[in-house]
């Protein structure tokens, strides 16, 4: 950029509206007119867009976030700060997060998936919190363009090129592939971390007279606006907007995390936030508003990487691996000893004042002074307009329809080799997932499983989201959703303890998108409670569409549970032949949404499996007892594909087989998708015992090789054997990418 470059009169914003191109419209930026009494510069301008856009203010979705139960007996954390914090005994916690970096994926997918894990991990080591696991959740379209392969392949090698960097095993996650992720892939990354309650931070600026300091890596003009561009549909041109796309640097953000640790020892910490959305922008009015004071900055100050960098350029960098830390006046020295030992910068760039605003100086004159409430609290709050979409009411008018299937091995076959359902080995063999050594139960489990060092005690993980539910009913598809993460846990012995959740949705000024968020999030809602898994941060990602075409709703979940003893640790693998199998819940004929569904008919319609919480909230307390007193050898929930896919997935390590059978039309019976089900085998010796503890069906027994699936006269209605189901389960991924579109 010229040293020359001249910015816009507040009198040209105005009368040309250059406020617009900034994400603005002219209601909201008359508003900023009135908050400040004149009309703002062209810094002051920025400040405001990306402050008030969706990605940071939550305007259009505040109103329906209110409904999420966010208090519980373990809650130390709730939303607000950088992650939530869950108590898990002992003086310890866990810290945890999810987020999404899907419209920098889209147009730049190694460095926008690799950023936003180096994000994410900032928002948990800024609670104070030592970063022990990192987790995702993807979506695609079909594996079939060379674009889908390309944004495919990329996203997963930046995810671990930063995870595997910095040195945080990636141990779980989900991908999952539709043609409405087509023009718009989502990508989200989730951080968990541990923390004992004595070192837990908050970020706030408090303290009048207190010091503000700048630390990590320097500015530059990459990412500028990004928190306006996440705030707005993809369409054609949005390729040229890869400037706003930031880029990481996963070493540097190793020592950043290592010296913040040492930081958060010293009583001369104030309070701490990472720069991420709009950078130092969010950051200091955040810091400042949340301690109800000021923050005066002197700009000069602020390491950079570029000549020339402007106020509105520095404010509205997203550049990464930065921190901004309030420390005691006078103690500045002692923080900068700290980051100098890293080898990191440490500037000291500004004051808390007491006039709550965000004062600006550059060259010795206020380049920007505004009210830090009106940009971190105030943002105009819409209820937008709500309207039932044509399809759902045509969808639910439909009679349940049984998919014609005239071989029923070849269909199992077909559904471990649908990309959504089969092995995901091609994805987290480029993850170290060993890494730190704390993995007990690596990915392909239900969830993945971390011990604590120095304790009894583990910790289960998952993300989770049948999105193709949510589209057919959003509110019994966001029920299903906290459901079958709560299932994942419980499967793996934990119990779960709160969640994080990414709300991935289209454009929020459509009425049938609104009425998708506001539909999902209630049964969102009534299912955190019933199960009693409080919210306790996340984010909205709204606007993901592409030239009009909206994702299905997809609010991704992430859920923590607590192992209170490792000896409880349960994976999905039958362990012995011998052992009897069991069926935990109700088979309904319910194909709405399902993978035979999409198999056979190449598009998803009717009504979503139907839910009740009750007998939900009733079968997992159940299983978990049962897991605790030790009555069972292996749990896996029944989910994409039925109990047939489900029995498959527990033989494909190999060791042993299955021979089990089914009662009722056949087709229901092997590959619907009802709800609250599970598949778990018990030992010979354990049956009464675990019958006395759970509602369940013995449908067969752990055999030593192959699957075989019985009729109700006994006769084979599937013999397969196991490298058969290995080969189609194992090979759907790797082929597709190979393959010539």
């Amino acid at each position: 950029m010229s040293l020359m470059y001249k910015e816009p009169t507040a009198e040209m914003i105005k009368e040309n509206r250059l406020y617009a191109d900034m994400g603005l419209t002219d209601e909201e930026f008359q508003l900023v007119e009135n908050i400040l009494g004149r009309l703002p510069n062209w810094t002051e301008t920025g400040l405001f867009s990306v402050m008030w856009s969706e990605h940071c203010s939550y305007k259009n979705s505040k109103v329906l976030l209110k409904k999420f139960p966010i208090t519980g007996e373990r809650v130390l954390q709730g939303p607000g700060e950088g992650a939530g914090i869950i108590d898990i005994n002992d003086d310890q916690a866990v810290v945890f997060k999810i987020e999404s970096h899907n419209h920098p994926s889209a147009i730049e997918p190694y460095q926008g998936a690799a950023t936003g894990v180096g994000g994410i991990i900032r928002d948990v080591f800024s609670m104070g919190a030592r970063p022990v696991a990192l987790l995702n959740s993807l979506r695609f379209g079909e594996l079939q363009s060379p674009k889908v392969k390309y944004l495919f392949e990329e996203v997963v090698a930046g995810i671990a090129g930063y995870g595997n960097c910095i040195g945080i095993p990636t141990v779980g996650g989900e991908v999952q592939f539709d043609p409405c992720y087509e023009g718009n892939p989502l990508v989200n990354a989730m951080c968990v971390g541990l923390i004992d309650h004595k070192d837990i931070q908050k970020g706030q600026a408090k303290g009048v007279g207190n010091t503000v300091m700048y630390v990590g890596a320097s500015t530059g003009r990459d990412g500028i606006h990004g928190a306006t561009f996440a705030s707005e549909e993809l369409d054609e041109a949005s390729d040229e907007k890869r400037p706003a796309v930031q880029v990481g640097d996963p070493f540097m953000e190793k020592l950043l995390l290592e010296a913040c640790l040492e930081l958060i020892k010293s009583d001369a910490l104030v309070g701490i936030q990472d720069m991420g959305a709009a950078g130092l922008t969010s950051s200091s009015a955040e810091m400042a508003s949340k301690a109800g004071s000021g923050i005066e900055l002197n700009l000069d100050e602020v390491p950079q990487r570029e000549l020339g960098m402007t106020p509105y350029e520095m404010m509205l960098s997203e550049s990464q691996e930065r921190m901004l830390i309030v420390v005691k006046k006078g103690r500045e020295d002692e923080i900068k000893e700290i980051f100098d030992r890293w080898g990191l910068l440490s500037k000291v760039v500004g004051t808390v004042t007491d006039d709550k605003k965000l004062r600006l100086i550059f060259k010795g004159e206020v380049s920007a002074e505004v009210p830090v409430d009106a940009l971190a609290e105030d943002a105009p709050v819409y209820h937008k307009p709500s309207r039932e979409p044509e399809y759902f009411a045509k969808f639910q008018q439909q009679e349940e329809v049984i998919p014609k299937v005239t071989d029923v091995k070849q269909t199992l076959l077909d559904l471990l080799a649908q990309p959504t359902i089969a092995s995901k080995e091609w994805v987290y063999d480029q993850y170290d997932y060993m890494v730190r050594t704390n993995t007990v139960v690596c990915p392909g489990s239900d969830a993945a499983v971390l011990r604590i060092r120095d304790t009894n005690k583990a910790l289960a993980m998952t993300t989770d989201c049948n999105s193709r539910y949510l589209y057919l009913d959003p509110e019994v598809g966001g029920k299903i959703a906290i459901a079958e993460a709560a299932r994942n846990l419980v499967c793996s012995g934990a119990e779960p303890l709160g969640v994080t959740d990414c709300l991935n949705y289209g454009n929020p000024e459509k009425p049938e998108i609104f009425w998708q968020l506001e539909k999902s999030t209630d049964g969102l809602s009534e299912a955190c409670r019933e199960l009693e898994t409080p919210v306790i941060g996340g984010n909205v990602s709204l606007y993901n569409e592409r030239s009009g075409v909206a994702v299905y709703p997809t609010p991704v979940i992430g859920m923590v549970g607590l192992i209170d003893d490792v000896n409880h640790i349960t994976t999905q693998s039958f362990k012995n032949a011998g052992d009897l199998i069991f069926l935990i819940g109700e088979t309904k004929p319910e194909f709405g949404g399902s993978e035979l569904q999409k198999l056979v008919d190449g598009e998803i319609s009717g009504k979503s499996p139907s839910i009740d919480l009750d007998i939900e909230k009733k079968l997992q307390t159940q299983l978990l007892t049962a897991i605790r007193s030790g009555a069972i050898a292996s749990a896996h929930d029944v989910s994409e594909g039925g109990f047939a896919v489900a029995v498959a997935e527990c033989i494909m390590d190999g060791k042993v087989g299955a021979k089990v059978s089914i009662t009722g039309e056949e087709v229901t019976a092997l590959f619907a998708e009802s709800q609250s089900r599970f598949v778990v085998s018990v030992p010979r010796d354990k049956k009464e015992q675990f019958e006395s503890l759970v509602d369940a069906t013995c449908v067969g027994e752990v055999v030593d090789a192959g699957l075989t699936i019985l009729n109700e006269s006994g006769e084979p209605v599937i013999q397969v054997a196991t490298d058969e189901l290995q080969n189609s389960w194992r090979g759907a991924i790797p082929c597709l990418l190979k393959s010539k579109a």
